[in-house]
């Protein structure tokens, strides 16, 4: 018997070892794609999508996955860190962020499925602008006290660091969380597939018009198919959505192309992360509203059935007189103390 427990638990050391591996690897590479938009340094980029997935694996499989979180932020940031004492805190900043965002979404209440407009509000307040903090302060001061960031730029690539962590969370978090439950759809008619691909395109369309124009007010026009995707296709189809606006704002961005041509950085900055955080904020909230009221009237639907049920289940007892007897001569029932 003592054998059998060793080697399961033997197992499910090893099956955990291999699960933070992953998880440091996949933090990695998304590290890397992160980084080929850098605007601060060569490391701080309007969108890190690392934390997004370590909040998202923190959600999925718990604490046990920290290890892989903080390997991954290491080699990450070992190749462009300035000092080692300085790789190591911002690892432990990058590591303490999604961690504390985890414990704070589990202590309100945060459920997975994102299917509540006050899951949707938690992971804004909480698990991206409250938890990412913890991150952009503690990695800009140590680039600031390491000689390696003039004093005079630590609110500049704060504000960077902060937003891009936040950003990281509102956009791929979500799209995680649905791809985890993602399965091929069976059964749909064909008028839904047409309606998802017309939605696909018209929102990559859409995208690459507004970010090839020179105004900026033309980015307005992704919102009407974010829209259209939560309304439709409730969170699955906005998280999709959001990750591919943001994801060609920010190449236009860094590429200085359409809205972003010929301004400063400051100014790309702000346009580019106010858009962002207005895409997450819509496809997110939208879609979370619209999911629970769709849940709302499926329950109502449900006990509407059961109760005609119940009601249909019922024996036929007709209703007569207490007075009545079966005297046909005497209907009144007056001979049996009836009043005259």
């Amino acid at each position: 018997m003592t054998g059998v427990v060793t080697n399961q638990a033997l197992r499910r050391r090893g099956a955990d070892t291999l699960l933070v591996l992953a998880v440091a690897a996949v933090y990695y590479g998304a590290a890397r794609l992160g980084l080929l938009e850098q605007l601060v340094r060569g490391q701080v980029t309007p969108l890190w999508p690392p934390t997004g997935i370590a909040v998202a694996g923190l959600l999925v499989f718990g604490l046990r996955i920290w290890p892989g979180v903080a390997l991954g932020a290491f080699l990450a940031n070992v190749a462009i860190g300035p000092t080692p004492l300085t790789v190591l805190a911002i690892m432990v900043g990058n590591t303490l962020a999604p961690v504390c965002s985890y414990l704070l979404l589990r202590r309100a209440g945060f459920r997975n499925d994102l299917d509540r407009l006050r899951d949707a509000l938690a992971l804004v307040f909480l698990g991206a602008l409250g938890g990412m903090l913890i991150s952009a302060t503690l990695g800009s001061s140590v680039l600031v006290l390491s000689g390696a960031l003039p004093a005079g730029d630590f609110w500049r690539t704060w504000s960077v660091w902060w937003t891009g962590d936040a950003m990281g969370v509102l956009v791929v978090a979500p799209f995680l969380l649905v791809l985890r439950k993602a399965r091929w759809p069976r059964g749909v008619a064909l008028r839904r597939w047409a309606e998802a691909v017309a939605l696909l395109v018209g929102t990559l369309a859409a995208t690459l018009l507004a970010t090839a124009g020179n105004s900026a007010s033309l980015l307005f026009l992704v919102f009407p198919f974010l829209i259209w995707a939560a309304f439709r296709f409730e969170l699955a189809g906005a998280a999709s959505c959001a990750l591919g606006v943001s994801t060609l704002a920010i190449l236009a961005a860094g590429a200085g192309t359409g809205p972003f041509a010929h301004r400063d950085l400051f100014t790309n900055m702000v346009t580019l992360q106010a858009f962002n955080g207005a895409t997450a904020l819509t496809a997110l909230l939208l879609a979370a509203v619209i999911t629970e009221r769709n849940r709302t009237h499926g329950e109502i639907k449900r006990l509407c059935a059961r109760l005609t049920d119940m009601v249909a289940a019922m024996p036929d007892h007709p209703v007569t007189d207490q007075w009545q007897t079966d005297d046909p001569e005497d209907p009144g029932g007056r001979a049996g103390g009836g009043q005259p």
